[in-house]
């Protein structure tokens, strides 16, 4: 079963009058790892007498690079993609056989390797106490399965921290954020992240599109999900479980990442992830973004069969 969705997210920036623009960078594109396969994909900018060069971060994420040689009026940046979302299993993956239980310590080279995402989280003292509350797995005889162990402080973090769109820049620490005990996707995320390094696991934080599809059919035993399709800009986690990679977490809805989540961004700290980064001179400015999703294909399906405008057109072929 396959639907195709195309998203496009525009963000425009309106001058009181024409200034000078300093280099932007634009972190917009899906990055090389999203598993949901992207068809087609464009980056559009206005006005058009600028330069544009792909780059790779240090951490392989895809990057443009804006300069702009003259003064301008309004600066408007528009991503267009068309994404299939086919069904992804978040659990469909093998973990080498000495960390297929938690506790265990990352051999010695992959340690190395994954030293920015094990850096131990600033501001944090009350997030690594909170950690230390939990159930422990060192305390169970034999530890607990790896992915039972995550799916549990995913939740944890859930549980704990209410969600609230915060309009304000920047991400809390996560002692503020456990301290109001309220926060935006992005202040969660970096809160499990420090909770994931304080158990000696790498873990990196994620921004990106999160598409949300509305269901068919109501639910009859759990929530329905979105009344309408909806996308947005969003934040999560990933950790590294050795033999699976990175494995995504989503602890604003305290489920692993599938389909609807499109990473743009993987970074050992949030500051490095920011959708569009840049600067300009002095000067009021209007600013405006819309993020919408439209249904391109849809496959027919149990819960959604042919229509009637469908099945007029097979009996006109036969």
């Amino acid at each position: 079963m396959s639907i195709k969705v195309a998203l496009e997210h525009r963000t425009t920036y309106e001058f009181a009058h024409p200034v000078n623009v300093a280099p932007h960078v634009v972190r917009l594109r899906p990055a090389p790892h999203c598993r949901t396969p992207i068809e087609a994909y464009s980056l559009t900018v206005e006005p058009a007498g600028h330069f544009v060069n792909w780059q790779q971060d240090p951490f392989g994420n895809w990057v443009a690079r804006l300069v702009f040689p003259e003064k301008v009026a309004a600066l408007d940046i528009t991503v267009g993609l068309v994404a299939d979302l086919m069904v992804i299993n978040p659990f469909d993956f093998f973990i080498e056989e000495y960390a297929e239980t938690f506790p265990f310590a990352y051999h010695a080279a992959l340690a190395a390797d994954l030293a920015p995402y094990l850096r131990e989280v600033d501001d944090a003292d009350a997030a690594r106490a909170f950690a230390d509350s939990l159930p422990q797995p060192g305390d169970r005889p034999g530890g607990v399965p790896t992915v039972s162990f995550l799916a549990e402080l995913n939740a944890a973090v859930h549980a704990e921290v209410a969600y609230s769109v915060r309009m304000e820049p920047g991400v809390q620490t996560p002692d503020e954020t456990l301290a109001r005990r309220i926060g935006s996707c992005r202040d969660s995320a970096w809160l499990l992240v420090a909770l994931l390094r304080h158990h000696g696991l790498a873990a990196r934080f994620v921004s990106g599109y999160l598409v949300q599809l509305a269901a068919d059919q109501e639910s009859l035993d759990g929530p329905s999900g979105p009344a309408a399709d909806f996308t947005d800009l969003h934040a999560w986690t990933e950790v590294y479980l050795p033999g699976a990679g990175w494995v995504g977490m989503d602890p604003t809805s305290a489920l692993f990442a599938g389909e609807g989540h499109l990473p743009l961004s993987a970074t050992p700290h949030p500051s490095a992830a920011a959708p569009i980064e840049g600067a300009t001179d002095p000067v009021e400015v209007t600013f405006s973004f819309s993020n919408t999703v439209t249904r391109v294909h849809e496959d027919p399906r149990v819960t959604k069969p042919y229509t009637e405008e469908q099945w007029a057109r097979v009996d006109a072929l036969g």
